[in-house]
């Protein structure tokens, strides 16, 4: 039988009421382990919903729309969700706008990002009818011309603006420096409004900015929408109406408890306001990272602990493919033991089975004492988590489960080995190009 904490679910696992294991959402996540095999993800519903709320609450007043950021949480358990609470989807392929209108969220609140959008995929959300195209160049933007005048429908677009703002953030999620492959200066989308009513299928009325990922402070943001606010202005009195701005994403979490101070959802509004306080159009927000990262959590078990001449390494049987993030971005996760055994502390290096030197959590960790068999919690898995994974060296993909105030759903079920190989076959039918 799970237990219930004695507080209420919250971004945090916390120890059940005997003090014993932790618990996530009221889920006692020793138990749960003992029945799905590690490792696994595993999201807190009441997590996600609170921080959707916070961030509906900072936004009270205004025409905003939030559209999650599909590419940090794909799950369609975890769209559903976000679906139930009114909020669309921030897409950058035709898969995840199907996984979105799966999961039930109307066309009209789906945006189609990314510098990448090819014909078949531009087409396809044309078909559909999504809410509005941000537009990255101008190859794209007379891509979008051409294809909605062969449907016959128009296009609302928005330019991807690049403010040339440092974002503060790890260089491979830094988006909105000149030097980076995302937007269009604002001199080139100056040209593209000059010429909008060329567009005879193509309602250029929208501005996008978008400066990067895991953002901790609120500067870059104030600077960046001071410089679309600038340019919106500029463009109003010159007779381009401007009915839609969408403001991006970006905004940071809590990976070092104690080091990472998160900028608050109601400051981050604040300065949206600020910076647009006459504008009397839409807005859209992006935010992925912000509504499910620190709602999930990795448990993975301990296979041994090996010495080492200089250290000694603590091997788990989740890896790098569950997780990308430390091995890609050298990113910082909390891990805890699940267990309040009183052990004394030993230092590790915490690694995974996989067969590279980047399979490594953390270096130099301290924790309690470990041995084969334990379950530790890897915190703030919620995104880019089961997102980026893969399957290298033949692992399947984990298991992923929703929490929900004292119960649990398996929403989706660890890989089978024949789904891994489901589209290889031998070579049996040659044939010449």
């Amino acid at each position: 039988m799970f237990t219930q904490t004695s507080r209420p679910a919250a971004q945090e696992p916390v120890r059940n009421a005997d003090g014993e294991s932790l618990a996530f959402d009221g889920v006692d996540l020793e138990q749960l382990a003992q029945r799905i095999p590690t490792p696994f993800h595993a999201y807190s519903a009441s997590a996600i919903r609170q921080r959707i709320g916070s961030l509906q609450a900072a936004l009270s007043g205004l025409d905003a729309t939030i559209c999650f950021a599909v590419k940090a949480n794909p799950n369609l358990a975890i769209l559903q969700l976000m679906a139930n609470a009114g909020v669309g989807a921030d897409i950058v392929s035709v898969g995840e706008m199907r996984r979105s209108l799966h999961a039930g969220m109307p066309p009209e609140r789906i945006v189609f990002s990314g510098v990448g959008k090819s014909a078949d995929e531009i087409a396809g959300a044309l078909t559909v009818g999504i809410h509005r195209f941000n537009v990255e160049s101008h190859d794209e933007l007379l891509t979008l011309q051409h294809l909605a005048e062969a449907q016959g429908v128009t296009a609302r677009a928005a330019v991807r603006i690049n403010p040339d703002v440092d974002a503060h953030t790890h260089a491979k999620i830094s988006t909105g420096k000149s030097e980076n492959k995302f937007g269009v200066s604002i001199d080139e989308a100056r040209r593209w409004f000059a010429e909008r009513r060329r567009l005879s299928h193509v309602q250029l009325d929208g501005l996008h900015v978008h400066i990067g990922s895991q953002i901790l402070t609120l500067e870059p943001f104030r600077l960046a929408l001071q410089r679309v606010a600038e340019f919106w202005r500029e463009l109003e009195q010159d007779g381009h109406p401007i009915t839609s701005i969408d403001v991006g994403g970006g905004l940071g979490v809590c990976y070092r408890a104690g080091v990472d101070q998160p900028v608050a959802a109601a400051d981050y509004v604040n300065v949206i306001r600020e910076a647009l306080a006459d504008y009397r159009g839409k807005l859209l927000l992006e935010p992925g990272r912000y509504l499910v990262a620190e709602a999930g959590v990795l448990l993975t078990r301990v296979i041994r602990v090996k010495p080492g001449i200089e250290r000694q390494f603590l091997v788990l049987d989740a890896a790098m493919n569950d997780l990308q993030r430390p091995s890609l971005y050298d990113a910082w996760h909390d891990i805890v033991p699940v267990s309040n055994a009183s052990r004394p502390l030993t230092t590790y290096d915490i690694v995974g089975p996989v067969c590279e030197t980047g399979d490594t959590f953390a270096r130099g960790r301290e924790l309690p004492e470990c041995a084969a068999g334990d379950l530790l919690l890897i915190k703030a898995t919620g995104a880019y988590g089961t997102s980026m994974a893969s399957t290298y060296n033949s692992r399947p993909l984990a298991a992923e489960v929703l929490l929900n105030q004292g119960r649990y759903a398996l929403v989706r079920r660890r890989q089978h080995f024949e789904e891994m190989i489901a589209g290889e076959q031998p070579a049996r039918h040659w044939e010449t190009a």
